[in-house]
């Protein structure tokens, strides 16, 4: 599975730094570093709505107080 979050300036600002770090240690901890690829992208052409973040062929927006939610619905979900 590929994630792909949008690390442009639009997103920035909306904390994509976080949800990415948030990302990273949840795929870590659930110790799918050998299913889930997480990449950053300059941008998704959806700067109203970041953080952009794409799964596979799928657009979500996620907030860093999202993403654990996120991540259990939409990626934990797929890969187990």
């Amino acid at each position: 599975m590929k994630i792909t979050v949008c690390i442009g300036s639009s997103c920035h600002i909306k904390g994509s730094r976080r949800v990415v770090e948030e990302l990273q240690k949840l795929i870590k901890e659930n110790m799918l570093e050998d299913k889930v690829e997480l990449v950053g992208i300059f941008c998704l052409g959806k700067c109203q709505q970041g953080v952009s973040v794409m799964v596979e062929d799928q657009f979500y927006s996620v907030k860093p107080d999202t993403v654990m939610e996120f991540f259990n619905t939409e990626v934990l979900a797929r890969v187990m």
